[in-house]
């Protein structure tokens, strides 16, 4: 009995030291985590949440950069939706370059998805000059490239007019035809979206598609009831992606356009630039940054709540 006695105490000494152990084991594990993210830490909060904070405050100032801050509330917000057409128009051409530009990309996209997904010994060279217009698309040279190419004497005219058709359209020059070779500019870049696309279709499982050629079933029933609702996971991504994408382009207008003519490729973006950095309106210009952000992630918000009607998740 007095041996059971003494192996108690020294089981419960054992123990605590187990116990001490672990427990700085896992201090020093939570340590070495806490150092491997601090540089990820302190990036996020120096280029992102202070920033953010500072043009939150900035959004309710009249501000020109070279003068301190002057508080006056609402007023930035009061002119931008009251007594700023521009201000309305750069919204509307941004609406309207996001509303044809992210669809027509996404099912560019998948259509070269489809193609890519079946193994040839070529499909990795075809994957890699697909994918090149998503690197270099956003480049100023692209930019500088493409204005050349649609003006009245540049090679989509020449083109036109070697196949017979007698056209000098200065694209670029007109209203309804301007907005458009940045949206053709835009779905060009389809590069990203078609990697996450095939990325997606390779996760279908090949017995879906066995049990369909059983059953009969011919290409387009296959794809409408086994590829497209397996792959609404990954279209919901690609459209969540795109569509912010979409509200930040910039360089598109900036160096093809500068917004002309009248402002129909005038992105909100440039014209965010434009009261911040030349017009030195930096409080106007936070209070459009804010807007946007509003906008955006209201949107999101949207399709985040409708994604239990149209997205298929298989758990």
């Amino acid at each position: 009995m007095s041996d059971k006695k003494k192996k108690g105490p020294q089981r419960t000494v054992i123990l605590r030291k187990r116990e001490m152990t672990l427990a700085q084991k896992m201090n020093t594990q939570a340590v070495a985590g806490y150092v491997f993210v601090a540089l990820f830490i302190i990036g996020f909060l120096s280029f992102m949440i202070i920033p953010m904070a500072m043009s939150f405050g900035f959004a309710f100032t009249r501000y020109n950069i070279l003068s301190a801050p002057r508080f006056i509330g609402l007023e930035n917000f009061k002119e931008m939706f009251t007594n700023d057409p521009v201000f309305w128009q750069s919204f509307k051409a941004t609406m309207y370059y996001v509303v044809f530009s992210v669809p027509m990309r996404l099912i560019m996209a998948l259509v070269i998805a489809l193609l890519l997904v079946r193994k040839s010994k070529a499909s990795g060279v075809y994957r890699a000059l697909f994918y090149l217009p998503s690197i270099v698309g956003s480049s100023v040279a692209v930019a500088i490239l493409w204005r050349r190419m649609f003006a009245s004497d540049g090679v989509i005219n020449s083109m036109l007019q070697a196949v017979g058709i007698n056209c000098e359209i200065a694209w670029l020059g007109r209203t309804d035809t301007a907005i458009w070779t940045l949206i053709i500019l835009a779905v060009w870049q389809f590069g990203s979206s078609m990697l996450i696309f095939l990325a997606g279709l390779k996760q279908i499982p090949v017995s879906l598609y066995e049990v369909a050629d059983v059953e009969g079933a011919n290409p387009f029933t296959r794809f409408f009831k086994i590829t497209l609702p397996m792959l609404t996971p990954t279209i919901f991504f690609n459209l969540i992606n795109q569509l912010i994408n979409g509200f930040m382009a910039f360089t598109q207008s900036y160096i093809i356009t500068q917004g002309r003519p009248r402002n129909s490729t005038l992105f909100y973006t440039v014209y965010m630039y434009q009261n911040s950095f030349t017009y030195n309106k930096m409080g106007y210009g936070c209070a459009m940054a804010w807007f946007m952000i509003v906008i955006v992630g209201a949107l999101t918000l949207i399709l985040f709540k409708s994604q239990n009607k149209w997205v298929y998740y298989e758990s």
